[in-house]
């Protein structure tokens, strides 16, 4: 006899099936050229089990984000373990960032559709929950104590921008290696003699 699945089991499938199928349209079509009915259709679902699980177009494309978003900050995460010092952990996050920002059109999703789409508050707010404040964490462990929160923020918020700055140069055929070898350097010197 076939084991019977719960309801949140059905719910986690069915929401995964429906953010795969979200994703690979919105990768091929883009955004705004992805309507509900496709997305539904390529999951094997109705209009209606979409319409149970997400709100509108925009909402897949917010669970799209998250779900991106975690993985990331996973990858960050398993990249700066075995580090020994907080700069040695900032640096190996850094470089696990960028492996993650090579799966394909993560970079498309994460630093246009996604911005354009939800705006940069959606995105601050995604970020924070998923990882974002990781860097911070340990930008504030490898410059030492003394840093004002609203300080160590500004600068985790432009380290940030940098990161994605250099995600989407390299995305565009930038030299990945000569990015990560600057940002490196970058935060070497941040963390070595600290701004006033």
């Amino acid at each position: 006899m076939q084991e019977r699945r719960s309801n949140p089991d059905r719910t986690r499938d069915t929401r995964a099936a429906l953010v795969a199928a979200a994703r690979a349209l919105f990768l091929e079509k883009g955004f705004a050229a992805t309507g509900t009915p496709e997305i539904a259709e390529s999951a094997g679902m109705t209009r209606g089990a979409l319409y149970h699980h997400y709100r509108d177009k925009q909402d897949i494309l917010r669970a799209v984000i998250e779900s991106e978003a975690a993985a990331i900050a996973a990858e960050i995460e398993a990249g700066a373990t075995d580090a020994l010092t907080p700069l040695d952990a900032l640096l190996a996050g850094a470089r696990s960032y960028f492996r993650a920002m090579q799966a394909p059109g993560r970079t498309r999703l994460m630093l246009l559709e996604g911005p354009a789409v939800l705006g940069s508050a959606e995105m601050r707010r995604i970020d924070l929950e998923t990882g974002g404040q990781s860097l911070r964490q340990g930008l504030e462990a490898a410059t030492g104590p003394g840093l004002a929160a609203p300080d160590l923020d500004a600068r985790a918020d432009l380290l940030s921008a940098m990161f994605d700055r250099a995600a989407l140069a390299i995305e565009a055929g930038g030299d990945a290696e000569i990015y990560e070898e600057t940002l490196a350097g970058l935060l070497s010197a941040l963390v070595r003699k600290p701004l006033p």
